[in-house]
């Protein structure tokens, strides 16, 4: 959600900023509305104030046995009631218009980060390990060891896997990997819900906008399609300490997209799927250490990386190719072997006080009057599944064989690859 103050005093830059994303100038808009809230709100206030008023003169009219007079004013007041009525109800639809128009808006991109309309704008920032071009790709070395696109298909439809033996095992010592390091490092593990209120999907600006990229259950919750919402939502309305910040958070999960707007992409294979398993960070930090918090959550992303024997290369996104509520945007692309390409595996965003100002969520430093909104960050650390497809064409044999990464073979009982079956 967007400062509204910070919008009438500089409605044009406002404007230019929106454009950067892509988006239409919306300043006049909401000004508009916000205009037609504050009238609202005015005449409200007058109405109550000649109500109270009123009464005051009734009792004085009594008092001095002025009966004609009480009268009148209780007549007043009785209309009066109507129109307090009438306006608390305008009150409600200028506030709901003005919520609307902003809550359709993207988070405004900070000044460094790059122009551009699409991913066709990123900038590489930097990139790590080899990239060569081996055998197989992942869907075939992981049918070889123990996925059954079948029996999903059977199950559960298409973009869902079942993942059977060796290939099992290595998905799940991955996880266990990933979230032993980060706790290790300092995150706080939290094993959080998986189905959320609305608010809490609005609160990380997964509602409105990607509504029908999520799946609602019947009685109105929500099933996550990111950690990030459950753990950011954890300071929803509350007032931290900043003594108490930053705070960081990680959690491994399942995560349930619909993929709407993915038809046709990443049929193939655990690229793309409905149900997925992730490990999260967010982190919730005042608006000084964001930027240090940015960069060091990054860094923990890039180091579960590196501990795997994997590639990958930092890239800045453009404006134009920024997540929804994210601020500034750093993309770690992992190098896919197999595919000889590629592929995003963790995003690390800075959403500011966007979220914050959607849940409400504050801190307040000792001694000082008055709050401020908390800056929230948030990245993937890593996606398991993609993770599991890069170690698969990474560390793969000619004789279709893969060679387990060190750190994970205490989570496999010692195993240091896995042989397909013959």
């Amino acid at each position: 959600m967007h400062d509204l103050k910070a919008l009438r005093a500089d409605p044009a830059g406002f404007d230019r900023a929106l454009l950067r994303r892509g988006v239409e100038a919306a300043s006049a808009a909401v000004l508009a509305a916000d205009a037609r809230l504050r009238e609202a709100r005015t005449a409200l206030e007058a109405d109550l104030a000649r109500r109270n008023e009123a009464s005051r003169g009734i009792g004085a009219a009594m008092t001095r046995a002025d009966l004609e007079a009480a009268e009148a004013l209780k007549a007043e007041v009785a209309a009066l009631k109507a129109r307090i009525a009438a306006a608390e109800e305008s009150v409600r639809q200028a506030t709901a218009e003005t919520e609307q128009l902003l809550a359709a808006l993207p988070n405004l991109p900070a000044d460094d980060v790059p122009d551009g309309a699409d991913e066709t704008g990123n900038v590489e920032l930097g990139r790590e390990g080899e990239t060569p071009r081996l055998g197989a790709q992942h869907d075939v070395l992981a049918a070889r060891l123990g996925l059954d696109a079948e029996a999903a298909a059977r199950v559960a439809g298409s973009r869902f896997a079942v993942l059977k033996g060796p290939v099992a095992r290595l998905h799940r010592a991955l996880g266990q990997f990933m979230l032993d390091r980060h706790v290790a490092h300092g995150w706080q593990e939290v094993n959080p819900p998986l189905l959320v209120r609305e608010e809490a999907m609005f609160g990380t600006a997964q509602l409105p906008k990607f509504r029908d990229d999520q799946f609602e259950t019947v009685d109105g919750r929500w099933l996550i399609p990111t950690a990030e919402v459950s753990l950011t939502n954890l300071v929803r309305g509350q007032v931290c300490a900043a003594e108490a910040l930053p705070l960081r958070l990680v959690a491994l999960t399942p995560c349930f997209r619909r993929e709407a707007g993915a038809a046709g992409r990443d049929t193939r294979g655990l690229i793309r799927q409905h149900q997925f398993e992730k490990v999260e960070l967010v982190t919730i930090c005042t608006p000084e250490q964001a930027h240090a918090e940015h960069a060091h959550m990054l860094a923990a992303a890039e180091d579960v990386l590196r501990a795997l024997g994997l590639s990958f290369r930092r890239m800045l996104l453009c404006a134009g190719d920024m997540g929804f509520a994210a601020r500034k945007t750093f993309d770690l692309e992992v190098w896919l072997a197999g595919a000889g390409t590629f592929r995003e595996i963790s995003s690390v965003s800075w959403c500011g006080e966007f979220q914050a100002r959607r849940m409400d969520a504050r801190f307040r430093v000792a001694g000082e009057k008055g709050t401020r909104f908390v800056h929230t960050l948030n990245g993937s650390g890593v996606a398991v599944g993609r993770a599991l497809v890069a170690v698969l064409e990474m560390h793969q044999l000619p004789d279709g064989s893969v060679i387990i990464p060190e750190p994970l073979r205490p989570y496999m009982a010692g195993t240091d690859r896995l042989t397909p079956e013959p």
